[in-house]
């Protein structure tokens, strides 16, 4: 594989198993509000798009009541879902070695920013990070096309061709194809190798230290 010298990270999937976190903070949304809650049975529904999009697709939430419910979740996810996010095996090893080797590293992740701050600085992960780079709250930062430029201005990267986007979903897949830069997926999170490739990736893994090989 060629060298890649700014490595963008999605985090729900790829550096931490979060889906349970996800869900329960969903049920606890779309219970607040009183509507039907979908089956969450299936986590490559709503792990990895926005969440504004869950809620207007999979969840069915009318339009007028979206923010409430995403205000909803974010407080719950805050103060109970996220402790059940653990970092994946290998994830650290991984990252220290691609630190050594010189290697810019960011977390890339449709989770509003301050969130995914959050989410790092618990897990212990923010020191191993170069950036942590999410969307934003007015929705002006929202999908992986979005965030993925914004994050390589944020490492200084000004040759996309140097960089990688790494994922578990075709929603990095695509979002790092209408961005200019290559994908690596992994297939030990919420998507399929299937989708990830039909929108181009490059090569996969199924571990962190497969992916740690991989990159170094």
């Amino acid at each position: 594989m060629k060298r890649y010298d700014y490595l963008l990270f999605d985090l729900d999937g790829t550096l931490i198993e979060s889906a349970e976190s996800v869900r329960v903070s969903l049920t606890h949304a779309m219970e607040a509000l009183a509507l039907p809650c979908p089956d969450l049975s299936d986590y490559t529904k709503y792990v990895g798009p926005p969440l504004e999009d869950t809620f207007r697709g999979l969840c069915a939430v009318p339009e007028e009541l979206i923010q409430t419910g995403m205000a909803l979740y974010r407080d719950y996810y805050d103060e109970v879902g996220q402790k059940s996010n653990r970092v994946f095996d290998g994830v650290f090893e991984m990252l220290a070695l691609l630190r050594e080797r010189g290697k810019k590293l960011a977390v890339c992740t449709s989770k509003n920013e301050p969130v995914a701050e959050t989410v790092c600085d618990r897990l212990g992960l923010t020191p191993y990070l170069d950036a942590i780079c999410g969307s934003t709250f007015d929705g002006s930062r929202r999908a992986k096309a979005d965030i993925i430029p914004y994050a390589l201005d944020t490492l200084g990267c000004g040759d996309r061709s140097r960089a990688l986007m790494i994922g578990d979903t075709h929603f990095d897949a695509r979002g790092a194809q209408l961005s200019g830069v290559d994908f690596y997926g992994v297939t030990y999170g919420y998507g399929t190798a299937q989708s990830m490739e039909a929108c181009g990736a490059v090569g996969f893994a199924d571990s962190p230290g497969a992916l740690s090989k991989a990159l170094s």
